[in-house]
């Protein structure tokens, strides 16, 4: 049993907490951020509040008064002490529209949800056993402008979940409306090629991932030469290593896209500087 907050309240995450004409049940209409906690801390924080303000923005969804980044900070920083999360946790900040309405809400006003469980890892690690993935062909992820923000609309990510599972696949590499790969069904995706490394534009309608961000400023910062740009499926034929990154796994490296196979050097150079950085 543990607690979670409702609007700023905490309350027993073992009993009910919304109701039933709430619009993300209704609708999806909201946003959401993962994050990690490493030693009883909460990573990359005020990085997820600020991309949670920009996808309600772009749905027109106002937070409540006085849920700022500061306020946000404390309010998870309470959570983690009173479920008593020490070391590796995970937590999920839920915002959507509140009020009534059908398709056209009355008033764009949210409501907000903070989860936070225990999580198995503490630190960031790399996969022992490399993923093999394929390209998910049912579904192909339209671009618009709410295509890089993690809406609760989530469908075409468990579809190509569930594809992955009958095909005996850890991810799945999913496809713009152009035939780009964009990302898989749970991250972003990065390709190493002669030390180079290449990640999808977010003109092409991949979700802009916190860690995806960090992993190209600790590129740069570390001298390695980084270019967001279209990715086909030629490119994985070419790279010498792919890799996957999301907030809570941080940095997981692919072993195997049909036939060809990868290395991970510089994955596992990345995975040490996101440590020194959480730990610094």
């Amino acid at each position: 049993m543990g607690l979670v907050l409702y609007n700023g309240e905490f309350l027993n995450d073992e009993k009910p907490v919304l109701p039933i004409n709430n619009r993300a049940f209704h609708y999806a209409d909201g946003v959401f951020e993962s994050f990690r906690v490493v030693n009883g801390k909460a990573c990359f924080l005020p990085i997820h509040f600020n991309r949670a303000l920009s996808g309600l923005k772009a749905m027109k969804i106002v937070l409540p008064e006085g849920l700022d980044a500061i306020r946000f900070q404390e309010l998870v920083d309470e959570l983690i002490e009173r479920n008593n999360i020490t070391k590796g946790g995970r937590g999920r900040f839920t915002v959507f529209r509140a009020g009534p309405g059908h398709y056209q809400p009355k008033g764009n006003e949210a409501d907000y949800t903070i989860e936070l469980y225990e999580y198995s890892d503490n630190d960031y690690t790399l996969n022992d056993e490399g993923y093999i993935v394929d390209i998910y062909p049912e579904i192909k992820k339209p671009v618009n402008m709410l295509s890089v923000y993690k809406s609760l609309n989530a469908q075409v990510y468990i579809m190509a979940s569930l594809w992955c599972k009958q095909n005996d696949l850890t991810d799945c590499l999913l496809l713009n409306d152009k035939g780009n790969i964009i990302e898989t069904s749970c991250a972003n995706i990065f390709i190493v090629s002669n030390g180079v490394l290449y990640t999808p534009h977010l003109d092409d309608g991949c979700v802009g991932g916190t860690m995806r961000m960090h992993v190209i400023n600790s590129a740069l910062e570390n001298e390695i030469k980084v270019y967001e740009c279209s990715l086909t499926p030629q490119n994985l034929l070419a790279a010498d290593e792919v890799f996957l990154t999301n907030a809570i796994k941080g940095i997981q490296w692919v072993s195997g896209y049909r036939t060809k196979r990868y290395f991970h050097k510089i994955s596992d150079q990345l995975v040490d500087k996101l440590n020194q950085k959480i730990s610094n």
